[in-house]
């Protein structure tokens, strides 16, 4: 039986109820409807809240696709360590590029200026992995929401406390490091940098 039939009986049997032990009775008409008889008739209701879960989701599966700190630039995730080739093609043109011998390992490093940020990368195996991310002005900030000109507080209260190296406060995470130099409780510079170049 269907959902209005259903409905209209109910309340014929609770009028009757009513009636049969001397009360005032008073029929409310209209239909009573469920969720999903609403989302049957509303299908743009149904594919919003659709669309809202499925980005939800999409954020969760892009959190889980990168390890320890990543910055993000336009959809482009840069990870510490990974092959560069990939990155340096979705960035596209960098505005000024730089190479010299690398002092730590065979070949050449090269360093990729792209308005706000510098990425550098390193070789290994006739391959080039990312090495650091440098900011350059406060036009960008990490995925988390820290960019330079924020103050330490705002740093802590995301990041928790960090570690001081080399006149930096420093977190490591998943043999990655996110670095931050502070000059009178605010941020003036903050880089990505891979653990391979303290080895």
């Amino acid at each position: 039986m269907r959902t209005k039939a259903k409905m209209m009986l109910l309340t014929a049997i609770l009028t009757a109820a009513l009636l049969g032990c001397g009360q005032d009775a008073k029929v409310i008409e209209g239909e009573v409807k469920n969720a999903s008889d609403e989302a049957k008739e509303n299908p743009e209701a149904e594919d919003t809240q659709d669309a809202a879960d499925a980005e939800t989701e999409k954020e969760s599966e892009e959190a889980a696709e990168y390890k320890g700190y990543a910055f993000i630039y336009q959809d482009v995730v840069i990870e510490m360590d990974a092959d560069a080739a990939p990155i340096v093609e979705k960035l596209g043109e960098a505005n000024s590029y730089f190479e010299a011998p690398s002092c730590a390992f065979e070949g050449i490093d090269k360093m990729y200026t792209y308005g706000s940020f510098e990425l550098d990368t390193y070789p290994m195996e006739n391959k080039d992995y990312v090495s650091a991310v440098i900011f350059k002005d406060d036009a960008i900030a990490t995925p988390e929401g820290v960019g330079v000109g924020d103050t330490a507080e705002k740093m802590t209260e995301i990041y928790g406390e960090g570690t001081l190296e080399n006149g930096m406060t420093v977190y490591e995470k998943d043999g990655m490091k996110l670095c931050f130099i502070l000059q009178e409780e605010s941020i003036v510079s903050i880089e990505y940098r891979s653990t391979v170049l303290d080895e």
